[in-house]
């Protein structure tokens, strides 16, 4: 092993190392999507896209294509840092495995960016449909007013997060709002009390 890495050039090593090092980004991003610890990078993006109109209400995001318009500027905020993540980690370890096999500089590099280009564009549509698929109509969400559930990404107050809450008999991912404009941490349990929009309800802290 020593005498392998004394063998590689230092361009070769430098790849190597920084594809370890995006490697461990690029799978506690995974971890981090699948889990929740995710949400603190799209909370200040919410909060910004979804602030209260001047007389309370929040009919400007609820309906049309105000509301796609802000949902589809957040996932796509969202799929570029995992993107560049995926691009970087694929891009280094396709530059340093062609190397290490004896390809000039510049095929390996070529190489490293058309793995990090299909990597980065199948990681980008595969969060897209996930994200596709946690929005559910009006007619299903209605069936979780009124029941319990968990707070999945931090609900800061006057903002938007998300919680997990059973829709049609199905755990389901939803935007929500705290009453009253409060906040509420990940992992704290709720109750649903009504629908905001196709997309949005409203929660209170479920205190037993």
């Amino acid at each position: 092993m020593t005498e392998w890495w004394e063998l590689l050039s230092s361009l070769n090593r430098a790849l190597f190392s920084a594809a370890a090092f995006f490697s461990v980004i690029f799978v506690w991003q995974l971890i981090a999507a699948f889990i929740g610890l995710g949400g603190d990078e799209i909370d200040a993006d919410v909060d910004a896209d979804t602030d209260l109109d001047h007389d309370g209400t929040y009919d400007h995001f609820e309906h049309g294509a105000d509301a796609d318009a802000v949902e589809s500027t957040i996932a796509f905020k969202l799929l570029s840092i995992r993107s560049i993540i995926t691009f970087f980690t694929l891009f280094t370890w396709g530059g340093a495995l062609y190397m290490s096999q004896g390809a000039s500089v510049s095929r390996a590099l070529t190489y490293g960016t058309l793995w990090g280009l299909a990597g980065m564009f199948i990681i980008a549509l595969l969060f897209f449909l996930m994200k596709k698929m946690t929005h559910t109509g009006t007619k299903k969400l209605a069936t979780c007013v009124g029941t319990t559930g968990t707070v999945y990404l931090d609900i800061p107050k006057g903002g938007t997060g998300e919680v997990r809450v059973t829709v049609s008999n199905v755990v389901s991912y939803v935007k929500a709002r705290v009453k009253d404009g409060g906040g509420l941490k990940a992992n704290s349990p709720v109750k649903v009390l009504r629908l905001l929009g196709q997309t949005m309800v409203e929660v209170k802290e479920d205190k037993g």
